[in-house]
């Protein structure tokens, strides 16, 4: 039986009057590729966000959000940023690199504020860049590589810490049709050589074909 990596229960959010998730229950277990669609506005990207410990949900009596087998809630904010780097990778639409490092510097940085040596970290992150395709781009910055370039920047800079959990939210949003396509062929190649979990927020219909589970979201709950 598989093992569940994350465990969410009556997971509400509100920002002041607007309720945006309202009592999400949700179990995803190891290895699995779950794609969450929906409409504008569903919640999507704030349950994304709640799940990556990016974000906190208004805890009630029942509130319970379990990530491999650590309740979150207890966590204090020290050491839920410790947990979230060590267990968790994140990709999104906009990369998010950093423009004054090259690619080699932008991958090592998870592995820096986790205390590895410079020496380990650049290995890890040169193997990483490799098996992306880009060992020949290390040295180059953001801005001399292309958007499918920068988004795999931005894959190896997700798994330097080895997390067996890869959120992804619009992950090829921003990419033309061929680079997203390699992309997600990527995911597939991951899951299957590094056993990593993937929850990705996607409008692109191929991608959401492409998960084990696709979970529909309408006005803040999980419909289907």
């Amino acid at each position: 039986m598989s093992t569940p990596v994350i465990t969410a229960k009556n997971i509400h959010k509100a920002y002041k009057d607007l309720k945006v998730l309202k009592g999400v229950d949700l179990t995803i277990t190891e290895g699995e590729i779950i794609s969450i669609v929906g409409a504008s506005g569903a919640g999507k990207t704030t349950l994304l966000q709640i799940l990556g410990t990016l974000d906190k949900p208004d805890y009630t009596s029942d509130t319970e959000l379990i990530i491999n087998g650590q309740s979150v809630k207890s966590l204090n904010d020290k050491g839920l940023a410790k947990f979230r780097n060590t267990n968790i990778g994140f990709i999104f639409q906009f990369h998010q690199l950093l423009p004054e490092f090259t690619a080699l510097e932008n991958v090592c940085i998870p592995a820096f504020i986790n205390n590895t040596s410079k020496s380990e970290a650049e290995k890890r992150a040169k193997e990483l860049l490799d098996y992306l395709g880009l060992a020949e781009r290390i040295h180059h910055k953001p801005n001399s590589m292309s958007g499918g370039e920068q988004q795999r920047v931005a894959v190896a800079r997700a798994l330097i810490n080895n997390p067996n959990i890869i959120f992804a939210d619009e992950p090829s949003g921003n990419l033309d049709s061929e680079s997203a396509d390699q992309l997600h062929n990527l995911f597939l190649k991951l899951r299957k050589e590094f056993k990593q979990t993937f929850v990705i927020v996607t409008h692109n219909h191929e991608l959401a074909e492409l998960a084990d589970r696709t979970l529909t979201m309408v006005d803040g709950k999980i419909v289907h």
